[in-house]
């Protein structure tokens, strides 16, 4: 008799796929992109003549930024330049700035009034609301 065996391969949980981006984006690190100076190979039409290897296919190097720090690693999240500051207006970016946003000061989510004043401060209001029932 024969024996079948079948192997399903399955994706990880929602929750753990976010977890790990999350903490890949915590630890991205800025750095600076040069070009190696590698000769780039002449592209003929000759096929196989100008195949360069998956690993070598972009010429560029990624330095970090710091130069204390290491180089990022092939898993490694990285970005090029630092978001805009989304606190202050800037209509040219489209960025409508935090100030006169109702926030909840007793959340420290992102609707909490520490994070969305951008350490500004803010200013507590109190309204007592009269309404009819019934």
């Amino acid at each position: 008799s024969c024996t079948v065996k079948t192997c399903w391969m399955r994706l990880p949980s929602f929750r753990s796929v976010g977890d790990a981006l999350k903490d890949r984006f915590d630890g991205a690190s800025r750095v600076l992109m040069s070009n190696t100076d590698v000769e780039t190979p002449v592209l003929r039409n000759d096929p196989g003549t100008h195949r360069v290897p998956r690993r070598d296919r972009y010429r560029f190097q990624l330095r970090p930024y710091n130069p204390d720090h290491k180089a990022p690693g092939a898993k490694d999240l990285v970005y090029l330049e630092s978001s805009p500051g989304f606190c202050e207006k800037n209509p040219r970016l489209g960025i409508p700035g935090t100030h006169g946003r109702a926030c909840n000061d007793t959340s420290i989510g992102v609707d909490g009034c520490d994070l969305m004043c951008c350490g500004r401060g803010y200013k507590t209001e109190t309204k007592f609301v009269v309404e009819r029932c019934n």
